[in-house]
This record gives structure tokens, C-alpha cells and sequence, in this order.
């Protein structure tokens, strides 16, 4: 079970200033219905919850919801507020900037009764990020209060940092992260993310200080130098799987689906790691934030040498 905004992306089809683009490509984006996708692609059965507007962006969030096959039936439709919109731009070859329009958006306005306990409690796993908290007041409520359904129910609690600094301050990101921290079974974060609930440190150091606040798994995503793990009190490495990167956005999430497919399976840590690692390495070879996110079977296709082509 994921909740948090989804919004409508247009993504500019050639690299240069967006001002300057002829076409845009319309698809959606948002880090916890990529966890979503990634995870049904792996074998999951999940969910999404949230708010969208009653427009045309709102319609488009569900349809591509459902058509990966994710449970949307405990998402609001807001009659009172429009679906957030995403424009990211390819500034240069290897420089990719994103530009929000999500104020006063639906997904904004999540609320603690927008929470179901029920879809909570079913699940065997609850993701939450840091993204939402930071939205509103309300969507904040909603969280810490689907954390605490999570918790009563014996449901995991994933939480991804991922902080925005658009949407608030170090400080006050720290802050509430610190609190669902403690909160729940499994984190992850990036180093430098790490830094704003424990302090600075390498990512060792930053995993076990974020152990001791309380969850049992702690994951350091390092991008291209891959990641680190402590769970249960031992620690694993894994290398970042070389491949010829098109688009860096969406990474963190498709290793956050890698390494929940393996909790769920019941794998050790360095599986977890591993698979993570895979799911990330495919993300970031096709542009758009879920859209290269591998099945089951495809996850051995990197182990073939560049330019096979499959009959």
C-alpha cells in the first residue's frame, strides 16, 4: 500500500531550455506510485492511495494507474482542486531540471480521513516518503496517521526520505523524517539526506545512527556508487549496475520497489540490495520516471552483452 501525489508529467522531447520546445509528451509521475508500479511488475499485488483533481490529469493518473494493474479503488477524487502538474526539461545532455505547479493542488489536500485502515491492515507493507508530509498540514496528518494504522496492525512501515528543498527547509524536514524514523521498519535515504535527521557521516555511520532511532532495515542510496544496508544488525554493500544511463529521474524509486520485492519475498539483505540495484540500473536506461521498471523476467536481461537482440 503507497499513498502520496501523483501528477501529470510533460516531459519536453528534445534537450534545450523548455521555453524553446516544439513538443511535450504527457505521461505521469510520483515517487510512490512508482514504488507501485515497480512492485506489481515484480510480482506484488498493490495499491495507491491519494488525491487527484476531477479533470482530464486526474482521469489520466487513474487510467495509467490501472493499467499497470495497481488497486486505485481507495483514491479521492477532488471536485475542489486540479491534479498537480510536472514539466521536466532536459537542459543539456547530462542536466535534467524539474518545474512544479502542485500548490493548493488535490494531492495537497490528503487528509487523515482520506486514510483507509482497512486496505492499511491487509497489506503487508505501508510506503510512505518524505514528499507528502511536506505538501500541507493535512497531508502531513494523513501520513503520520496512516503510520500509526501501519503500526497498530503490524503492517511494515517503509519510509523514503526524499527530500524536496523546494518544499521545505532542511530543519523542518529533519524534523518530522526524525519522527517517522522512529516510527518504522524499513528507511531509506541518501547520504546526504541522512544527514539532516542524524548528522554527517559516512554511509556506516549514517545507517546505524538511523538504526538506533528505531527500524530494523536502513538503506544508504549512494546513486552510482550504489548502496549500503543494516538490517537486523549486519551490514551489506552492493555496487551500482553499469549501464548506459538516458534518464536519472525515477532511480530512487525503482531501488526502493527492487528492495521491498525482496523483503517481501523473504530474501536477506543483500538479495534486498541486489535487487534493488537491478530495478534501478533499468529505470534510468528509459526516459520517464516508471516507464522502464523490469517484470520478473526481464531481470536478468542486463547480464546480456550490449546490442543483443532478443528473437
Amino acid at each position: 500500500m503507497t499513498m502520496g501525489e501523483t501528477m501529470a508529467l510533460f516531459r519536453a522531447t528534445s534537450a534545450g531550455p523548455l521555453r524553446h520546445a516544439t513538443s511535450l509528451s504527457v505521461g505521469m509521475a510520483g515517487a510512490e506510485s512508482n514504488v507501485a508500479i515497480g512492485l506489481r511488475r515484480l510480482g506484488a499485488s498493490t495499491a495507491w492511495g491519494g488525491r487527484v483533481g476531477d479533470d482530464e490529469f486526474g482521469e489520466l493518473v487513474l487510467s495509467r494507474l490501472r493499467g499497470e494493474d495497481v488497486d486505485v479503488a481507495g483514491a479521492v477524487v477532488d471536485s475542489g482542486a486540479p491534479t498537480g502538474l510536472m514539466f521536466r526539461e532536459q537542459r543539456s545532455a547530462d542536466l535534467f531540471r524539474v518545474h512544479y505547479y502542485r500548490k493548493g493542488s488535490a494531492g495537497s489536500r490528503l487528509c487523515p480521513d482520506d486514510v483507509d485502515p482497512e486496505a492499511i491492515a491487509a497489506a503487508r507493507v505501508l510506503h510512505v516518503t518524505g514528499i507528502t508530509p511536506a505538501l500541507s498540514d493535512t497531508a502531513r496528518a494523513a501520513v503520520e496517521h496512516a503510520v500509526s494504522v501501519a503500526r497498530e496492525a503490524g503492517t511494515l512501515v517503509s519510509l523514503d526520505f526524499n527530500h524536496r528543498s523546494a518544499l521545505w527547509s532542511p530543519v523542518a524536514a529533519g524534523a518530522v523524517l526524525r519522527r517517522l524514523t522512529a516510527e518504522a521498519d524499513i528507511v531509506f535515504a541518501g547520504d546526504d539526506e541522512a544527514e539532516m535527521v542524524v548528522g554527517a557521516g559516512d554511509p556506516e555511520v549514517a545507517a546505524r545512527a538511523l538504526a538506533a532511532l528505531g527500524p530494523s532495515h536502513v538503506v544508504i542510496k549512494l546513486g552510482s556508487r550504489g548502496a549500503v544496508a543494516l538490517a537486523e544488525g549486519r551490514l551489506e554493500q552492493s555496487a551500482a549496475i553499469q549501464v548506459r544511463a538516458v534518464d536519472p529521474v525515477g532511480a530512487g524509486d525503482a531501488f526502493v520497489a527492487g528492495y521491498l520485492a525482496g523483503v517481501l519475498d523473504g530474501a536477506p539483505a543483500a538479495e534486498c540490495l541486489r535487487l534493488g540495484c537491478l530495478a534501478g540500473a533499468f529505470a534510468v536506461t528509459v526516459p520517464g520516471d516508471w516507464e522502464g521498471l523490469p517484470s520478473r523476467a526481464e531481470l536478468d536481461l542486463l547480464d546480456r552483452p550490449h546490442g543483443t537482440v532478443l528473437r
